[in-house]
């Protein structure tokens, strides 16, 4: 008797925490970068005091500062900054060699995912070697003839549980589009194939029992 309670006990413990860890891990994660990010860019800190001399802290403020001053940008360079003036500043950072590299970078990268050429919308399966090993990337670049690689692209591979990844060039022969949303294909990478395709196992599902409704 007390041998069943105890695996009932466990059992029930472990389903708790398959419910509470992803959801508070969640929260944690948020909530850890928002505070970090808000107490790095709060600026009330520098300039105001409690009624002790303390520097005085206002939550939420250098979030919303920040989002502000990116929203003020926007609309500045959207209206105002005309296309010889962005030349001209892209000319002048291509001259600074270290700046012009990380900045090039930073902005590829972030253009990829949020600007008008998002790059990392269209996932593939790449065939890695003769024994029909294949891997999940994104194809970044589909024509790398200005280069002299015809028949050539480049696929970016993500790293599970990662931010890092990889870049190869590959035969595009190699290289076949999958049947899955860029979202689901990242999801799949970054969890070592655990999620991802739950969306297309219950469409899957339910095509099954339309066809078995229908025999």
């Amino acid at each position: 008797m007390l041998t069943k309670f105890f695996q009932k006990f466990f059992y029930y413990l472990i389903k708790g925490t398959l419910v509470v860890a992803p959801v508070a891990g969640a929260i944690f994660v948020i909530v850890w970068l928002v505070a970090t990010l808000d107490g790095a860019l709060n600026i009330t800190e520098h300039f105001l005091e409690d009624e002790q001399g303390h520097p005085l802290y206002i939550p939420g403020l250098g979030i919303l500062s920040v989002i502000l001053l990116l929203t003020l940008i926007g609309l500045i360079f959207t209206t105002f900054v005309t296309a010889p003036i962005r030349s001209w500043l892209n000319r002048t950072i291509a001259k600074i060699p270290l700046f012009n590299t990380l900045y090039s970078s930073i902005k590829d990268f972030t253009e990829a995912f949020v600007g008008d050429a998002k790059k990392f919308n269209e996932p593939v399966l790449v065939t890695v070697n003769d024994f029909g090993l294949k891997k999940i990337g994104f194809l970044t670049q589909k024509d790398l003839s200005a280069i002299g690689l015809e028949g050539e692209v480049v696929v970016y591979f993500p790293y599970s549980y990662s931010v890092a990844g990889q870049v190869v060039v590959v035969e595009s022969s190699k290289v076949k589009k999958l049947n899955l949303s860029a979202t689901d294909a990242m999801k799949l990478v970054v969890s070592g194939g655990v999620s991802g395709l739950e969306n297309k196992t219950k469409i899957g599902q339910h095509a099954l029992v339309e066809k078995k409704t229908e025999n």
